[in-house]
């Protein structure tokens, strides 16, 4: 069983982290998953199923404080924190941090935006992203303990337990609170695969239920209520529920150094982060001359990671949320179009006939790297209709810390969230610069 010393580990770094001790490379890293998370956020008001969401989520209270990303009206705090991370995540285009293989960032910054709006006194930058910096660093060693295949979803089993790591890093908490949030987190941890292998829309609801249950567990945690005090390693704990294998080997040296929240990657595309090697692999053979018209089959070899979470033929009757997780689906639009955009997930462009037919022909194959979270390598390998091979690898997935995307790049996804050029310049002003602001709230009420 590993060490319950990561949970005092994990609960120091809620409690003694401070402006202080993070680098500037942290900082600039911290401001650019909230600018990215916030204007996915926007983007997913416009998703679907979000309507209908909305429905149930503004029947579960009435006091009006808390932004929701894309609207005008306002909800309380844990209500807000819900929304929010369903519109962050139903895209699919939310940061990822690859090793842990969990979107880390997305329930904390939710969290996070709803616990602003309900203070009575300004949010400086410095302790708003003190707080999401120490939110992801939770989350995502709980990622990197599994050494197993997923069978509960990540993001959601850890990102409660960030949230709630984030809020108390802004509400001030020592050890002992800091614990007792852990303890109620895992109370309401929950996110099974299944959703996933399905495609369903409720795999980001999932994810939603996490940052609302965080702010929660926070709360209760005030109340000073004794709890459970081995939450992360006990008999019963976290590991030993929701990881199948878990280690905790080393992971003690290497909290905060680095820190996880510069390890993330943004993603270029809004479907599955496990999709996009192939894509990367598919444009560059469209450089080369390959095209739809003169594709005989195309195969991606691909860790065990990607067959598990892509893997899935396309067909007429697909919803979006399914389309995103379908590699055939997506390559056929990378190799028709040069690009994945959001509107390759419309009602129109999921029963495209052109797409589908592409798409039949496209497989996934299982390399033989052992490492269950392995993203990479990679390699595509497509015949033409006259026989001839063509082949590429993938090492480093764009938007990856060793392959970060050019401004042009962040620029135009931006511009796909939003739909504006005006809308991201002004959100791009308003989180430059995020550190040194003096009220976090005020800066971004525009924007947001």
């Amino acid at each position: 069983m590993p060490s319950d010393g990561l949970q005092d580990a994990l609960a120091r770094v809620v409690s003694d982290t401070s402006s202080a001790d993070i680098p500037k490379n942290v900082v600039e890293a911290a401001e650019r998953i909230v600018l990215d998370t916030i204007a996915i956020g926007i983007a997913g008001a416009r998703a679907p199923y979000r309507d209908a969401l909305w429905s149930a989520v503004h029947g579960w209270g009435s006091e009006e404080r808390c932004h929701v990303l894309g609207e005008q009206l306002r909800l309380p705090a844990p209500s807000a924190a819900f929304i929010n991370t369903f519109q962050m995540h139903c895209l699919e285009f939310d940061a990822v941090h690859e090793a842990a293989v969990a979107h880390v960032a997305t329930a904390p910054v939710a969290a996070l935006l709803a616990e602003i709006d309900t203070h009575n006194e300004p949010v400086c930058g410095q302790r708003f992203l003190t707080a999401l910096i120490a939110g992801v660093e939770v989350a995502a060693t709980l990622g990197l303990a599994a050494d197993a295949p997923l069978t509960f979803f990540r993001p959601a089993t850890t990102g409660v337990f960030g949230a709630a790591a984030a809020i108390g890093s802004l509400r001030g908490f020592d050890v002992d609170t800091a614990n007792r949030s852990f303890a109620y987190a895992l109370a309401s941890a929950a996110g099974t695969m299944q959703a996933h292998e399905e495609g369903m829309p409720t795999l980001p609801i999932q994810l939603a239920n996490a940052a609302r249950a965080g702010l929660i567990a926070a709360d209760l945690a005030e109340t000073g209520i004794p709890t459970a005090k081995q939450a992360i390693a006990g008999k019963f704990g976290y590991l030993a529920l929701f990881e199948s294998k878990a280690s905790t080997t080393g992971l003690l040296q290497r909290i905060a150094t680095p820190w996880r929240i510069s390890e993330m990657a943004i993603k270029p595309y809004p479907s599955g982060r496990a999709t996009h090697g192939g894509i990367e692999a598919m444009r560059a053979l469209r450089g080369r001359g390959l095209r739809a018209e003169n594709l005989d089959t195309a195969t991606l070899i691909a860790p065990p990671l990607i067959n598990q979470l892509v893997n899935r033929p396309a067909h007429q009757d697909m919803n979006a949320n399914y389309a995103r997780l379908c590699f055939p689906y997506v390559a056929a639009c990378a190799l028709r179009d040069d690009c994945v955009t959001i509107d390759d997930f419309s009602p129109k462009a999921l029963c495209d006939a052109e797409t589908l037919s592409i798409a039949e022909k496209i497989e996934v194959r299982t390399s033989d790297i052992d490492d269950p979270s392995a993203f990479t390598p990679q390699r595509l390998v497509a015949v033409t209709q006259d026989g001839e091979r063509r082949e590429t690898n993938v090492e480093h997935l764009l938007g990856a810390p060793e392959h970060p995307m050019s401004d042009a790049q962040s620029i135009r996804k931006l511009e796909d969230c939003l739909r504006s050029c005006e809308a991201a310049d002004a959100l791009v002003s308003a989180c430059g610069g995020l550190w040194q602001c003096s009220d976090v709230g005020e800066r971004l009420d525009n924007a947001r």
